[in-house]
């Protein structure tokens, strides 16, 4: 299966797999030559991303995605940026209906200042098949079922 991408900005790049056997496609950073983004992030003249302690902001990809129905985009961290940089994914699904320039919802959860470089990979997508279902509201509690766990969740069987 191809999912078409479509390059909203020259200098952006495509979604890559470093390895053929990869479950994420790499997702770079591409300036959208808007100077004006959430405080506390900063558009630098060169294109840079400054990014503050603690801050949460979104990234252009300069790219938009076909998603397959009955599919989403996942976006997910990258495992050296997360682990060295403390730069974290936020809550990032593409729908198959948006058609949209897709963002990546960055958090900084360093001490320091984190610059993102134009080009430089930001995040992975995984393109993951999905069920919908639809909701049928109940008027008794039929989901108490008396089961082992019950209401146990957050850690109630321990750490060991």
């Amino acid at each position: 299966m191809n999912i078409k991408v479509y390059r909203i900005r020259d200098n952006a790049k495509l979604p890559v797999r470093a390895h053929e056997t990869d479950a994420g496609m790499d997702l770079f950073y591409c300036p959208d030559n808007v100077t004006s983004f959430q405080v506390p992030c900063v558009v630098k003249v060169d294109g840079s991303y400054a990014l503050s302690p603690g801050a949460s902001c979104l990234l252009p990809t300069g790219i938009k995605v076909e998603v397959p129905e009955n599919h989403m985009l996942e976006i997910k961290n990258k495992s050296g940026i997360a682990s060295k940089r403390q730069l974290l994914v936020g809550a990032c699904v593409v729908d198959s209906g948006y058609d949209g320039e897709v963002y990546v919802n960055l958090h900084n959860t360093s001490a320091e200042t984190q610059t993102i470089e134009p080009g430089e990979k930001i995040a992975q997508a995984v393109l993951t098949p999905i069920v919908t279902c639809g909701i049928e509201e109940v008027y008794e509690d039929l989901l108490n079922t008396g089961s082992e766990r019950a209401t146990g969740g957050f850690g109630s069987t321990g750490l060991l």
